[in-house]
């Protein structure tokens, strides 16, 4: 039998804390993702693929949406984002990032660009 690389065990209390503590911009973002609201497509919040916990993760377009606050200016941040992104791409993923910002201030712009990485209907 194929392991599963998702929500693996280890990492299940770390994924209910930090649904339990969401920064503003992903509770925003979460309220137009939750209910299949976008588009009628499943998103899951603080979802783990391998050992990484992903901000949020559309399964049928394996889509993982990552918004980033201040912290992820700091070059070390930014040399992790980078090889987590390349690691989760190499694994099929599309992933897409915003600034926490723009969740604020041109939320029909992020939900826009989320809409335009999905995969046409066949």
């Amino acid at each position: 039998m194929k392991q599963s690389i998702h929500n693996l065990k280890y990492l299940e209390e770390r994924r209910k804390e930090l649904r339990k503590r969401l920064t503003s911009a992903e509770a925003t973002l979460w309220k137009q993702l939750q209910k299949s609201q976008l588009n009628g497509r499943k998103f899951r919040r603080q979802h783990s693929i391998k050992n990484y916990i992903v901000d949020f993760y559309c399964p049928s377009e394996k889509l993982i949406i990552e918004l980033d606050g201040a912290y992820h200016f700091d070059f070390a941040q930014q040399q992790y984002d980078l090889e987590r992104t390349t690691q989760l791409e190499t694994l099929g993923f599309k992933v897409i990032r915003f600034e926490n910002k723009l969740i604020f201030e041109n939320l029909p712009e992020v939900l826009n660009e989320i809409v335009n990485n999905f995969k046409p209907f066949e």
